[in-house]
């Protein structure tokens, strides 16, 4: 068994993106977001042209990663994951080095991250996207159903944790979803089954009652 969580919104309450862009960037990365919103270009193409606009220096970059928060939940859901030999995988449409830093400071830079790589230098950042596939649903940096790997045949059970537009391609595809925000308002328009959440402790809970009794207890928890 496996579980994956997206990162903006889900492992931490804001965007970390929109943050560093509100703080460094030229303010012309709100009308790129405002065509995104409005399907004038896509969620990789934003990015990409976003990133571009961050000014300032490493140090100025830190000091605002460095005020990001955590989930008041997140740390001890790792810890409990850990204690019951469950993977946990962080997997991002947003910038590796936002995720890994933020991460790191809170004790938890041992997660693998897969996200958009951020390469370049202060003042001229770019962003690289070697998880992207043509044709991807979500128009994507990461394709999230690609990094996730093969859906059918032996493989784990998968367990989704996420909040949003990124997620929703994905998302159909787990054994147990958990959602909250647009993500959980799509799995309801499906009519998929989802255990909504607002915190970590909310997660570790539902997971606690099936300790031992994966994957007989999906449709349980799914009910919860």
């Amino acid at each position: 068994m496996r579980i994956i969580c997206d990162f903006d919104g889900t492992i931490t309450p804001q965007d970390t993106t929109d943050r560093v862009l509100e703080a460094l960037a030229d303010p012309a990365w709100r009308e790129l977001e405002a065509q995104w919103v409005a399907a004038e270009i896509t969620a990789s193409d934003c990015m990409r042209q976003q990133i571009a606009l961050i000014r300032g220096d490493q140090g100025e970059l830190d000091v605002v990663l460095d005020g990001a928060a955590l989930d008041p939940g997140f740390r001890d859901f790792v810890v409990w994951a850990d204690r019951h030999d469950l993977p946990v995988a962080v997997v991002s449409d947003g910038v590796d080095y936002f995720i890994s830093r933020i991460l790191a400071r809170h004790g938890l830079g041992h997660l693998p991250v897969v996200a958009n790589r951020l390469a370049g230098r202060p003042g001229a950042w770019r962003l690289e996207q070697p998880w992207s596939r043509a044709g991807c649903a979500a128009g994507s940096g990461v394709c999230k159903c690609e990094v996730a790997g093969p859906w059918t045949g032996d493989r784990p059970t998968t367990i989704y944790v996420g909040d949003g537009r990124s997620d929703f391609c994905v998302s159909g595809r787990a054994d147990l979803l958990f959602a909250k925000g647009p993500l959980a308002d799509y799995a309801e328009a499906r009519g998929q089954a989802f255990v909504p959440f607002e915190t970590f402790h909310d997660v570790t809970s539902a997971l606690a009652l099936l300790t031992g009794e994966l994957p007989a207890g999906l449709d349980r928890a799914a009910s919860l």
